[in-house]
């Protein structure tokens, strides 16, 4: 069975996607669009840039070694040195000055070869209609500065192996990239919530043991019959004590969070049309499918038939 990280990001159908791989040299700068359902990212392979994030007052110096992650998908500019007054190309017209095809490295700006700054671009996808606080909560950016050596020895090879394949000429090499940048968003997650900026945002419970025993009991089984009592037991505590730590940690009461997640449970059912109904409802721990389809529409607006025909169109269009 999965941890409760790694189910909630399987759950939400994360898909890392790489974009490229650029080779910018001063002056440059990029106007990358807003984009829904997201969360972009850049790691600094070699060389540094600043990165102004749509809605935060100052830029992010992001740093030979650092990562940036833009969970929410916001614009941003990408721009090289240190100044704050500067000039940007819209993304898409730097990719048609440069003849990017969309393989190879994005290779673009002025006639300083010295200043060259590599980053390794691109972002991850969630499903359309997916749901989960850890994500929503996330703050406008997340900045982990040397990032590979913080995270361990792994990572450091990790995002290495990425900056030598991504846009490389070998054979299956930006498979191999995209598929580690996936681990890269879990790992960049996990390190926020450890850190002392996770209560801000209200999600210091995913990092206190006591809470998470008992999410991760819920996450194996979310069609168990669970109670607040039951959830306090799993996590080794009273029902009171319980429930005072979870609403303080979470901003919200564990049956809040468990009606929450077992939605997002059904959601991924609805969206196979071979389920039927009943399983979808005892899948999410409902006994009845009408207990279900009221909780359903109390928190999506739509009756589960009617989020199955959305996320039927959705399929056929995507």
């Amino acid at each position: 069975m999965l941890d409760l990280l790694s189910d909630i990001l399987t759950t939400l159908s994360v898909r890392g996607t790489l974009y490229f791989r650029t080779s910018f040299t001063s002056p440059w700068g990029v106007a990358v669009p807003s984009y829904e359902n997201v969360a972009r990212f850049h790691f600094a392979h070699r060389g540094a840039c600043l990165v102004a994030v749509d809605g935060v007052d100052d830029p992010v110096h992001l740093a030979q070694g650092d990562l940036i992650i833009i969970p929410h998908g916001a614009s941003h500019d990408l721009v090289s040195g240190h100044v704050q007054n500067y000039s940007v190309m819209p993304l898409d017209r730097v990719l048609e000055k440069s003849g990017y095809d969309g393989s190879g490295v994005l290779v673009f700006g002025g006639e300083e070869p010295a200043s060259e700054t590599q980053l390794i671009c691109g972002h991850f996808s969630f499903e359309p209609h997916a749901r989960h606080i850890l994500m929503e909560r996330l703050p406008p950016y997340i900045h982990l500065r040397n990032y590979g050596e913080a995270a361990g020895r792994w990572m450091e090879a990790t995002l290495r192996v990425i900056g030598d394949e991504a846009g490389g000429r070998k054979m299956g090499g930006d498979l191999i990239a995209l598929k580690m940048s996936e681990a890269i968003l879990a790992q960049a997650i996990r390190s926020f919530i450890e850190s002392h900026d996770a209560p801000e945002w209200g999600l210091a419970g995913f990092a206190d043991k006591h809470l998470c025993r008992a999410l991760d009991a819920f996450h194996k089984a979310p069609d168990r019959a669970w109670t607040v009592e039951a959830l306090a037991q799993e996590a080794g505590m009273s029902r009171t004590s319980f429930a005072v730590l979870f609403q303080k940690k979470m901003a919200m009461t564990p049956m809040e969070y468990v009606t929450a997640w077992r939605v997002e449970v059904a959601k991924q059912m609805l969206a196979k049309p071979a389920v039927a109904m009943a399983e979808v409802a005892e899948s999410a721990g409902y006994a009845s499918d009408s207990a279900f389809a009221r909780v359903f529409k109390k928190e999506t607006g739509l009756s589960p038939a009617s989020f199955r025909k959305l996320a039927s169109a959705d399929a056929a269009h995507s």
